[in-house]
């Protein structure tokens, strides 16, 4: 059930979920990861057609459906997400390309981030050890994370106990690496 590597779903899901531990931080990211990454498809959306078809497109007049950054970034964490889990993944893809969202949501979104972290957290976000990584899972976490909280789904038996007890190590060596620094 479980993959390696790039699509090792467990490891990804263990380092996000080491760094929202904290059930305040987890609604507080449930609430504003996703528009965070809505309005940057949007902030994307104005971005340079990477290709301009000669034809128009079904119903839609010509420059709506614009290829470019913010469709390549939908299209690649959609994909992404499916390869992690079908169902899971499929719902995430299908959310990749709501992506009307204010941009206002931005500077609220990111305000609610730091104050989850820094007020109930008390720990940097993933994202300053990982940024990548912080970026591409966040939006998927927070999903699987809802998912799991209100229908209890799982993306095969097991996962989530086997991601709590991965969860649980890395805060304990987190825990005892800022013990040594503080001493």
């Amino acid at each position: 059930m479980g993959r390696t590597g790039l699509f090792d779903l467990e490891r990804h899901f263990a380092f996000y979920g080491a760094y929202h531990s904290n059930p305040i931080n987890i609604v507080i990211h449930m609430i504003f990861v996703w528009p965070i990454f809505f309005t940057s498809l949007v902030f994307l959306y104005f971005t340079p057609a990477l290709y301009t078809p000669s034809f128009q497109i079904g119903l839609f007049p010509s420059g709506l459906l614009v290829l470019n950054f913010g469709f390549l970034l939908a299209l690649i964490y959609g994909l992404f997400y499916v390869a992690f889990d079908k169902k899971a993944g499929s719902l995430a893809a299908l959310l990749c390309f709501f992506c009307w969202v204010v941009l206002a949501a931005q500077l609220i979104c990111w305000t609610g981030q730091f104050i989850g972290h820094g007020v109930f957290e008390r720990r940097a976000p993933a994202l300053l050890d990982n940024l990548l990584q912080a970026f591409l899972m966040a939006p998927f976490f927070v999903l699987l994370e809802a998912l799991q909280s209100i229908f209890g789904y799982e993306p095969y038996p097991g996962f989530h106990s086997t991601v709590k007890a991965k969860v649980d190590k890395e805060i304990q060596e987190w825990k005892i690496k800022k013990q040594k620094k503080i001493s």
